[in-house]
């Protein structure tokens, strides 16, 4: 697995920075340029003061001008943005930022810092870590599972990393766990 995740990984180690923004009386069609310039499908709508008031996604654009036929140049974005904008701070675990996004049923947070915006994290950023954590998560099991028995400094109680086989005595060598047999065939 190259580098190890930390399991209480913080949100600004997955957040996106800068933020892409528009502003709340900027038209649907310049919003939706300044997605595609920046190849994102969301946009933070700020007031004149770079003051975050709410979020476009495209699908929010799909839903609320595109399908209901209004025409995109004369639609603002303050009419179109999901407000509030639900944020986090950068600080905080992975995990309560996933927490936050499925109880306000959402799928991006801004990331605030001293009252400024400071970066978006989405369930997507999230979602790409998870095979890494999922990993993580077995390796301590595993680590746990395989108990070390006490006046036994090498030894252990667990699975052999080798064959998989469980074994109430593995030694440890070579930086693995390993049973009788498997510990034989590598000294041989």
């Amino acid at each position: 697995m190259g580098e190890m995740v930390n399991l209480k990984m913080k949100v600004q180690a997955i957040m996106s920075s800068p933020v892409i923004t528009a502003r709340v009386d900027e038209n649907i069609v310049e919003v939706a340029k300044i997605m595609d310039l920046h190849d994102v499908g969301s946009v933070i709508i700020t007031d004149r003061r770079g003051r975050p008031l709410g979020i476009i996604t495209d699908m929010d654009i799909i839903k609320r001008v595109v399908a209901k036929n209004l025409n995109p140049y004369e639609v603002k974005a303050g009419e179109v943005m999901s407000q509030p904008l639900i944020t986090v701070d950068p600080n905080a675990n992975i995990t309560d930022a996933a927490k936050l996004m499925s109880r306000y049923g959402v799928k991006r947070l801004g990331v605030m810092y001293k009252g400024r915006l400071v970066g978006i994290i989405s369930s997507r950023d999230i979602t790409a870590i998870t095979p890494e954590l999922i990993e993580m998560i077995y390796e301590k099991a595993r680590i746990e599972e395989a108990t070390v028995i006490p006046g036994y400094a090498q030894t252990a109680v667990g699975y052999c990393e080798i064959c998989g086989q469980w074994s109430d005595i593995l030694t440890f060598r070579n930086g693995k766990f390993v049973c009788r047999d498997c510990l034989e065939e590598m000294e041989r």
